[in-house]
């Protein structure tokens, strides 16, 4: 198993360099299990969603689902990303202020991982507090 960071993958994903994101995808077309760690997926998504790519939920869906199809990239837990993906795809938008806003996906992967977290340990989790009202609507958060 190989590793790859945040700029290899979205050279792959983005082919907007030839000599990188040919080398990107050698690596991830090749033959060895690729890992994609937690924070590498939340570098992705918030590069993707910013004011240079300006990617909408339905494109971080299916980048997301992309990437699940790669047979030969795995994630730190897959089940607890998938999780994740489900509860972002889910999420309703929040009015805030005279605009609608909607959960972020990292949002969504925190709330996941807590939730693992506490199955793993036995510890009961009684919520992931956070002052993000938009991230509210995902099912597990809490109002400190």
């Amino acid at each position: 198993m190989i590793a790859i960071d945040t700029n290899v993958l979205l050279r792959y994903l983005l082919n907007d360099d030839i000599k990188q994101s040919r080398k990107a995808s050698l690596i991830i077309e090749g033959s060895k299990q690729i890992l994609i760690a937690d924070i590498v997926l939340v570098e992705t998504i918030w590069t993707l969603k910013g004011k240079r790519y300006n990617l909408d939920k339905e494109g971080i869906i299916e980048t997301i689902n992309a990437l699940f199809a790669e047979p030969n990239l795995c994630f730190e837990d897959d089940q607890t990303v998938w999780r994740a993906l489900s509860d972002y795809s889910k999420a309703k938008s929040v009015k805030v202020g005279r605009k609608y806003k909607e959960a972020d996906f990292p949002d969504a992967l925190i709330v996941n991982k807590a939730q693992y977290q506490s199955i793993r340990t036995g510890k009961t989790l009684q919520g992931v507090y956070t002052f993000d009202k938009v991230a509210q609507v995902i099912p597990g958060t809490k109002m400190p």
